[in-house]
């Protein structure tokens, strides 16, 4: 069965409560205070089946009070009945509710005209007129007027008729997004706890599943689960749901918070967007106006930044003077990039509608989409932070994850952000990230989580990388390269490791640099040594071969060799790096004069298995134990030798 969600909207006394009764039978008024004052104070809910269609009804209070409350209960719609009475034709809750439905990208519905027992034709047909004269031009231009009474029941079966062919051309909300459930309600009942209600805007929740109320982060699970008054065991986007959640008291969870899947969405305390200001706000919005924020079934208060370089009006061209004063405002009628900074988080994602009412007095001046829920915090001239929401705006959702990761730049994403961050399930991910790999546009860098980098971020550290070897090899013709720690330090500082380990990589494997142990060093680079420091090298080596097994240190053997110190480790590198000396604790020996021990070592095997200090002494030469220890704990690391007890075995 498909499940649509048909919101009311209209003025004060023009009969949507009635007419929902009418249609359902259900009277959406639950309050007492409703039921003495006679009118809708709060958002109230009703359903009904028509062939295989159900429908869920959100009736809104048409009272100015109560927008707020009219606005929690419009975040979910799909479908709109605009409720006008014929008696009195178009008011002002009229059209701001209507204005409401634009801005949130309702794109469907129809128009009842209500109280038609109470006029005669002539005025019926005037009041069709004038309300076709108001739709003219918005997305319900053209849509059913049905003239009905609620007290006869007069035109309340051609009612349900229209509704029900609106609902079958309708596309239903996406059960295969990330689930979320803005709260519109929160009780408790005694025996259950603690039960939420809402709108189920995204995805399916089925019973048992673990979530997060947002933004606070508290976990809960899913206890209990009714969709329409009846229990279930899933739910399913575009139903009414109600849950009773486990552990949770009622004062942890209030109208405005959101439930989403555990450890999948986050909060935000800003968001980018394009925001509409309607032709009939009362003034123009300026920068930084303090204002309320409305979104899903929570309000904020929000300071709005307008973003410069971008001024989308409907008065045409403007002067010069008039073009910079117009950086500062939103004229009524015009269009902006801004980002809101919010008072306290809310929990958004991409291509959610927002309302913007104004601070005082409070009323509706405009609203718009949100192109990015977790941006960086921008200066109002970032002319390169509306160019890359001006991308976000335009792009499909693959030039979005693209947009996404190229924002991290040199930091990546892992795909478990921009989960988080877009709002999209793991398949829709993996399919947009291969493509998108394919394509040259981003380059995996890590897959234990997945993480995403640009090419051209890639690109850019890789010619750090090349550059600062470069540097160092002119500076130091005579060494090895540089450390892997001090590349680390200067070009990547604080970026995430496996992207460091993925660009070392890529360019070990693309040939264009070298990675020796702890040392880096371009491929390209070969060690030209002058004739006078060919000699030193000379000198230095064979000041240690002759040294034998017991050499000094290597400052010892600089010396020894007229060699400057920083020249002789510079030599030394050289000498290590060809294995022809190798350190062992403070002391640099020549390598055939270790290989000549190894070879001490072998042969005595052949006589005894096993040595002490006393034999290898004897079969050194008489070393002393300054050098004997370090040598035989050499041996025993090099698999030469096995210590067991105070001797070791020859292996």
């Amino acid at each position: 069965m498909k499940h649509i969600i048909v919101g009311t909207a209209g003025h004060i006394d023009h009969g949507k409560t009635s007419l929902v009764k009418a249609l359902t039978g259900i009277d959406a008024d639950r309050l007492k205070e409703e039921k003495q004052r006679g009118i809708t104070i709060d958002i109230g809910f009703a359903d009904l089946a028509i062939d295989d269609v159900r429908i869920g009804f959100v009736d809104v209070p048409g009272h100015e009070r109560f927008v707020k409350n009219m606005l929690a209960g419009a975040h979910g719609l799909v479908l709109v009945m605009l409720v006008v009475a014929a008696d009195e034709s178009v008011m002002p809750q009229t059209r701001e509710h209507f204005d409401i439905c634009r801005l949130l990208d309702v794109k469907s519905g129809l128009v009842a005209l209500t109280k038609s027992d109470m006029v005669d034709e002539e005025l019926l047909e005037l009041a069709r007129a004038e309300v076709e004269d108001f739709v003219s031009g918005s997305f319900l231009e053209g849509a059913p007027i049905v003239a009905v009474s609620s007290r006869t029941g007069a035109g309340i079966a051609e009612l349900k008729l229209e509704l029900a062919k609106l609902a079958a051309k309708t596309q239903p909300k996406a059960a295969s997004a990330v689930m979320r459930l803005p709260v519109d309600r929160a009780f408790s009942i005694k025996g259950f706890g603690t039960v939420v209600t809402g709108t189920l805007i995204a995805g399916q929740l089925k019973l048992g599943d673990e979530l997060d109320v947002l933004p606070s982060g508290i976990r809960t699970r899913v206890r209990n689960l009714q969709v329409h008054g009846h229990d279930t065991d899933h739910a399913l986007a575009g139903q009414r749901t109600a849950i009773n959640l486990q552990g949770l008291n009622v004062d942890q969870v209030q109208r405005g918070v959101v439930l989403a899947p555990a450890g999948r969405l986050g909060s935000t305390r800003m968001v980018d967007a394009r925001l509409h200001l309607l032709p009939s706000a009362p003034r123009p919005l300026v920068h930084r106006a303090r204002v309320r924020f409305h979104h899903g079934t929570s309000e904020v208060l929000a300071r709005v930044v307008l973003l410069e370089g971008d001024d989308t009006s409907a008065e045409g061209e403007k002067t010069a003077d008039q073009e910079m004063s117009s950086n500062l405002v939103i004229e009524p009628g015009a269009s902006r990039l801004v980002q809101m900074r919010l008072e306290k988080p809310v929990t958004a994602l991409p291509g959610d509608h927002f309302i913007v009412r104004s601070y005082s007095p409070q009323v509706t001046i405009g609203g718009g989409v949100i192109l990015d829920a977790r941006p960086e915090k921008h200066r109002r001239s970032a002319r390169s932070a509306h160019g890359r929401l001006a991308e976000l705006e335009r792009g499909d959702f693959e030039n979005r994850i693209s947009a996404f990761v190229e924002m991290a730049g040199l930091h990546a994403m892992a795909v478990p952000e921009l989960a988080a961050r877009t709002g999209s399930t793991d398949e829709q991910l993996t399919r947009a990230v291969a493509r998108l790999v394919a394509a040259g546009l981003v380059v995996e860098v890590s897959s234990s989580p997945v993480t995403l980098m640009s090419a051209q971020a890639l690109r850019q550290l890789e010619a750090r990388v090349v550059t600062l070897l470069e540097e160092h090899h002119r500076r130091e013709p005579l060494s090895l390269g540089l450390g892997r720690e001090e590349v680390r330090e200067r070009v990547f500082g604080d970026l995430r490791p496996e992207v460091v380990r993925s660009i070392v990589t890529r360019l070990a494997e693309g040939g264009k640099i070298v990675v020796e142990r702890d040392t880096m060093r371009l491929a390209s680079h070969r060690m030209a040594l002058s004739v006078a420091d060919a000699a030193h090298k000379e000198r230095l080596e064979a000041t240690f071969k002759n040294a034998g097994l017991q050499p000094g240190t290597l400052d010892d053997a600089a010396r020894a060799a007229g060699v400057s110190p920083d020249l002789a480790r510079k030599l030394y590198n050289l000498l290590a790096a060809e294995k022809r000396v190798l350190r062992i604790d403070d002391f640099v020996f020549h390598a055939d004069s270790i290989q000549r021990l190894k070879q001490r070592v072998q042969a005595q095997k052949a006589r005894s298995p096993r040595i002490d200090v006393a034999i290898f002494k004897e079969i050194t030469g008489g070393l002393t134990r300054k050098y004997a220890i370090p040598l035989l704990e050499y041996l025993d690391r090099e698999r030469i030798t096995r210590r067991v007890g105070n001797e070791r075995e020859i292996l």
